[in-house]
């Protein structure tokens, strides 16, 4: 085989399709192995929700029952929107642009599907208007959820530093000194500094309601929401992958497609 200048290798469609073979059985067994551990998934022991959360939805105050709109299963993206955002977080966005279309499909097949941030409702419909979004969207606003599910902190928890996020310890007092780099691009997307900025955390938890009781099944955090992100596995198919060494997408009405 030969070799362009940009170092890919080149081959013939008989060399082409020997690989393809030989990766398609990888692929396989990673189709397998994705089965295996989404059925551990749901083995998982369910946990009840113990508290009486409220949220503000644009249908008026809901209880966490009331999420499920009478379906037995609830998918929640834990979307990073805090108080003193102006905007919501662009990765998140982006996330959201994949879900918003499929959430109607889920909602009939038994399974709601939500956002929920801890900005005040106003804002959060504002901004689902100006990027035309039809999911639901909670405000959590004025709740310990966020913060129960690990995905909010205070000031004060980030000053001390060790914060529980992604079933681990994390050390987030560096952020008050960060000057450059991804995160001070993303919070002045949002119109926050860096500290402001995480104290909000991306995740995605799931829910059932059975005989009028809720329980908590999963959630995942950090790149536990990679395969969530519709638009990395397009990129990841693509000939040079990913192709990145930091965020280079924007909000869906931020490009300049001129």
């Amino acid at each position: 085989m030969s070799k362009l200048m940009t170092e890919h290798t080149t081959g013939t469609r008989e060399e082409w399709l020997a690989a393809r073979l030989e990766l398609l059985e990888a692929e396989k067994e990673l189709t397998r192995r994705s089965d295996e551990l989404a059925q551990k998934r749901q083995a998982l022991p369910w946990v009840r929700i113990e508290k009486d959360y409220t949220f503000e939805t644009d249908e008026g105050t809901a209880s966490f029952a009331d999420l499920f709109g009478g379906r037995s299963q609830l998918l929640m993206y834990h979307f990073m929107f805090g108080p003193e955002y102006t905007a919501g977080c662009p990765a998140c966005s982006a996330i959201a642009d994949g879900f918003d279309g499929f959430a109607v499909h889920l909602a009939n097949h038994d399974v709601a599907v939500w956002a929920v941030s801890r900005a005040p409702l106003e804002k959060l419909q504002g901004y689902k208007s100006r990027m035309g979004w039809s999911f639901p969207w909670a405000s959590s606003f004025g709740s310990d959820f966020n913060f129960d599910f690990n995905v909010s902190v205070t000031e004060e928890q980030q000053r001390e530093g060790n914060v529980e996020y992604n079933y681990r310890t994390v050390d987030r007092k560096a952020i008050f000194e960060a000057t450059e780099g991804p995160i001070i691009d993303m919070a002045a997307a949002t119109g926050t500094d860096p500290a402001t900025y995480t104290q909000e955390a991306p995740g995605m938890s799931a829910f059932a309601l059975e005989d009028g009781v809720a329980y908590h099944t999963y959630s995942a955090f950090a790149r536990g929401v990679d395969a969530l992100w519709g638009m990395y596995q397009w990129l990841d198919r693509a000939p040079k992958g990913r192709n990145e060494t930091g965020p280079w997408f924007r909000r869906r009405d931020e490009y300049d497609n001129g």
